[in-house]
């Protein structure tokens, strides 16, 4: 989630809440071959991929002055869902995308929360979505029904505003706690979050972030991905053996981010991290090692397009998919991954 939101819910709520044809990739005169996995060569060259649009999902809403899409993720039906942060009551809040079909289905108008990321759980099969203004998780099936809350109120004390999301194998769900951190002299009081899949307890992983937004595992499962808004880097938290606490964390990726910030972020087959960015419609990939690998930008005349929030592979394909918005709506644009997609691609 972007950080137009990061003023907390009471200021959010009243200003905030309260996003075609299936093109494919193309790549620049100076871009490795997109059969070919991008690494930089002794030139330190960087790849750089265009996205294409795919379709249009929202527009502005005129109650809340924007649309915001973000959350994407695939469904075992194929469809991609996905969440309008800024919906206000009666508009589509979740909705299923028909890519091939170009067609879109509301899923969830409830109207009480501001939704910020969706994933699966892989345990129960049901979709999880954070609520960032009403300070709770819930789930519901994929046709809308059975919506409850997972979970809400304080954790060790404090209230919450989750962001993102991801699930281990065993179906414990980790979250970001996105506290906005009010600079030059706040200290940052951003959270990581785990709750446990056997009895819903949620505990503190990880305090003192500097508004931690995109979360996901690496390829291995045993550190997370953490990308920090108002430090404009990705941090790795190395988890313990049964993933209860962090045993060790630095800095990953430093992002040279001008007016721009880092958002969501996902994880492919090879352990390349995907960046989104709020304030330019792009997406920044990095090896697992750390070094810049590709940019993922839009074609050129996308005036009215302000962010790159989040994205999703398919999972056992190239086939990547991002939520693109600003003044001139919500869009979903494809584009070829460097890998193919695996459940840490997939949606948070």
């Amino acid at each position: 989630m972007s950080a137009a939101r990061r003023r907390g819910p009471a200021a959010m709520v009243p200003s905030l809440l309260v996003a075609g044809v299936l093109a494919g990739c193309a790549t620049t005169a100076d871009a490795v071959p997109a059969d070919r996995p991008a690494a930089p060569g002794a030139h330190g060259r960087v790849e750089t991929r265009t996205a294409e649009k795919v379709l249009q999902v929202s527009e502005v809403h005129d109650e809340t002055g924007m649309t915001l899409l973000e959350g994407p993720t695939f469904g075992t039906d194929g469809r991609l869902y996905l969440v309008d942060v800024t919906a206000p009551a009666g508009d589509p809040q979740l909705m299923a995308v028909d890519l091939a079909a170009g067609e879109v289905e509301p899923v969830l108008t409830d109207g009480s929360g501001a939704y910020t990321s969706a994933q699966f759980s892989p345990v129960d099969g049901r979709l999880y979505l954070t609520d960032y203004a009403g300070g709770r998780i819930v789930s519901l099936r994929p046709d809308g029904d059975g919506l409850r809350v997972v979970a809400k109120g304080p954790v060790d004390g404090r209230r919450m505003q989750p962001d993102d999301l991801t699930f281990d194998d065993d179906g414990n769900m980790f979250v970001t706690d996105a506290q906005y951190t009010t600079y030059p002299d706040a200290e940052p009081s951003g959270r990581v979050l785990r709750f446990d899949a056997a009895d819903g307890e949620g505990t503190v992983l990880a305090d003192h972030q500097p508004n931690p937004n995109g979360i996901s595992f690496d390829a291995g499962g045993g550190a997370l991905w953490v990308s920090q808004l108002d430090a404009n880097r990705v941090d790795r938290l190395t988890l313990d053996e049964d993933r209860t606490a962090v045993t060790a964390g630095h800095t990953g990726m430093h992002v040279d981010g001008g007016p721009t910030q880092t958002d969501s972020n996902a994880v492919d087959a090879a352990g390349n991290v995907y960046q989104g960015v709020h304030g330019e419609p792009k997406i920044l990939v990095f090896g697992p090692d750390g070094t810049r690998r590709a940019t993922v930008v839009l074609p050129a005349g996308h005036d009215g397009l302000e962010s790159a929030t989040n994205l999703a592979i398919r999972p056992g394909t190239t086939d990547a998919y991002v939520t693109v918005s600003g003044p001139a709506g919500g869009f979903v644009y494809r584009f070829d991954a460097l890998a193919a997609g695996v459940r840490q691609s997939n949606g948070g």
